[in-house]
C-alpha cells in the first residue's frame, strides 16, 4: 500500500490507515469487559512516574510492529496487551519462561469458554 506525498511515493506500514476511506465512527460510550479495565491499569502503573518502566512511545512501536495477520485480527486492548507484554520481554521484566508457566496456571483456572469468576 503506498500514498502520494509531495510528488513522491511513500510506503505505508500496515497499520497506517490515515486517509483511507472508513466505517462509521461509534461516538458513544460502551462498557469494557473487565480484563480491559485490567490492562489499562496495567498500562497506567507500568508507565507512572515512579515506576516508569514502560513509555506511551514504546507501547506505540510495539503495536506498529506486530505484523499485519496480529494487528488486523486483533481487538484494540489485545494490542496494548502484546505491546506490554512484549516490552516487558525484551527489557527482562519477565522471561518467556516466567510467562508461559503463568500462562498454564491461568488456563488451568479458567477453561476456555468459562466466564470469568469474582475473587
Amino acid at each position: 500500500m503506498s500514498k502520494q506525498r509531495n510528488d513522491e511515493t511513500v510506503l505505508r506500514r500496515h497499520h497506517d490507515m490515515g486517509g483511507l476511506p472508513a466505517g462509521p465512527v461509534e461516538q458513544g460510550e460502551h462498557d469494557y469487559a473487565p480484563w480491559e479495565k485490567r490492562v489499562d491499569a496495567i498500562l497506567r502503573l507500568l508507565g507512572d512516574p515512579k515506576r516508569r518502566i514502560i513509555t506511551t512511545d514504546e507501547l506505540r512501536r510495539g503495536i506498529e510492529e506486530l505484523g499485519p495477520g496480529a494487528y488486523d485480527e486483533m481487538s484494540y486492548y489485545e494490542r496494548w496487551i502484546a505491546s506490554i507484554t512484549n516490552n516487558l520481554l525484551e527489557k527482562g521484566v519477565i522471561t518467556v519462561d516466567e510467562l508461559g508457566r503463568r500462562m498454564a496456571e491461568i488456563s488451568a483456572a479458567w477453561p476456555a469458554g468459562v466466564e470469568e469468576r469474582k475473587p
